[in-house]
């Protein structure tokens, strides 16, 4: 029997418990049908068509989450964002008392989650071209070690170092923090992430959720040969609109000093990460704090060149920020061979000169990363602000449309092939 013809409905909602709070699923949501508020990302059963184009860039798993219930008591968004674990499955004769016969409830209970949708949306979606699959050479990601549901909840890491790497100024405070977790197996890979606990209660009087923080460090640690990782966080001070915000955790993240503890969890993450092939191609594009994976990647390459492993494949980086001064690592990236990495920054707020974008200076470079484009051993990585998502996308499609190439046979290729991965915020 087809639930579209019953009484229930198969409805997909978010695991609070170990939703890590990364808006991967918001951001990715074709039709809007997924929100949040200070605490839950929720999904709207009124809005939500079962595309599943949410459930697989979820480095967590908590998207894939569903409830049989009756239609017309469908778990309402207010009531979501009150969770903090998911409700239990109603009964069989809960599902009957609701005016559900049998075979609607056998045929629900039985039922996988809903077919993808085979509706494409009508305007231009950059999230669509995201991968959602590795590179196929990149190395084996270890997720989900710790967490509410797995059977260590938190590991506890140590602060070995805690350094600014911005310019002295409150607007753009950005810390770089190393944690070392001693004798606990914490294997990590370039691109992955970890879930931060801040200590405390929310204004609810409920424990903080964990924060997600992507890892600055390359797989063999910030010092290699220890089992450490190294974050880049910036200190938040007003949210998105401008509005006066004292971010919990990296407020919290900022201030530590070395032999401080922090509970972690994680790692987290399965498709964001670099290909093992010597040869291959990393363009990077990236704003701000986005540049934590991009820093992980950079330094792996640089090792494996120092140590005669690395074959010669191309890496380029976007680099976006307001200013010179708010731009983290940039001393350091100064001093990176040419021949090694060919860096591009683009500044939008510098005094008397025009606003510059990481896709303006993609654009300038289209000679360059048009054979990349066509090159199946190119790889695009784009982390930062989501608002910068849709603007590299397009600047991508322009490259290749000004070259003679089809976009949507390009586009198609890069997201099949595990090629262009996009993590926003």
């Amino acid at each position: 029997m087809d639930l579209a013809d019953s009484k229930l409905l198969k409805q997909h909602v978010i695991d609070p418990e170990i939703c890590i709070r990364c808006n991967t699923c918001e951001a990715t949501c074709p039709v809007g049908a997924i929100t949040h508020d200070s605490r839950n990302y929720v999904v709207d059963a009124e809005k939500c068509n079962f595309c599943m184009a949410c459930v697989p860039p979820c480095p967590t798993g908590s998207i894939d989450s569903w409830r049989v219930v009756p239609k017309a008591r469908a778990y309402s968004l207010d009531e979501q964002l009150g969770w903090d674990e998911l409700p239990a499955e109603l009964s069989a004769d809960q599902l009957s008392d609701a005016g559900a016969d049998a075979a609607d409830v056998a045929d629900a209970q039985a039922e996988a989650a809903p077919a993808p949708s085979t509706a494409e949306p009508e305007a231009f979606r950059a999230a669509a071209y995201g991968a959602t699959v590795p590179p196929w050479s990149a190395a084996h990601p270890y997720v989900n070690l710790y967490g509410p549901k797995a059977a260590k909840k938190s590991v506890t890491a140590t602060v070995v170092g805690n350094v600014r790497v911005t310019e002295v100024g409150k607007e753009y405070d950005t810390h770089h923090v190393v944690l070392d977790f001693g004798a606990m197996p914490f294997p990590v890979l370039e691109g992955q992430s970890i879930g931060v606990l801040p200590p405390g209660v929310d204004a609810n009087g409920k424990p903080h959720h964990a924060r997600q923080y992507s890892i600055a460090s390359p797989r063999n640690g910030e010092r290699p040969g220890y089992n450490n990782v190294s974050l880049t966080i910036k200190r938040v001070l007003e949210d998105h609109q401008g509005n006066p915000v004292r971010g919990v955790a990296s407020n919290f993240m900022c201030d530590l000093k070395v032999g401080d503890t922090v509970e972690v969890i994680g790692p987290f993450g399965q498709s964001f990460l670099m290909p093992n092939h010597p040869k291959s191609h990393v363009v990077m594009i990236c704003t701000g704090t986005g540049s934590a994976p991009m820093r992980a990647m950079t330094e792996w390459r640089r090792r494996l060149r120092q140590s005669g492993k690395f074959e010669g494949g191309k890496l380029m980086l976007f680099f976006g920020a307001r200013t010179k001064a708010e731009l983290p690592y940039f001393g350091p990236l100064q001093n990176l061979p040419k021949d090694f990495i060919d860096i591009n920054f683009a500044f939008s707020r510098e005094g008397g000169k025009p606003k510059r974008y990481v896709q303006d200076a993609m654009r300038e470079r289209a000679a360059d990363l048009v054979p990349l484009l066509k090159d199946p051993n190119a790889y695009f990585y784009v982390c930062g602000l989501k608002a910068m998502e849709e603007g590299v996308v397009l600047a991508l499609r322009d490259v290749a449309a000004e070259a003679g190439l089809d976009w949507d046979n390009v586009g198609a290729a890069l997201k099949a092939e595990g090629r262009l991965h996009l993590e926003t915020y």
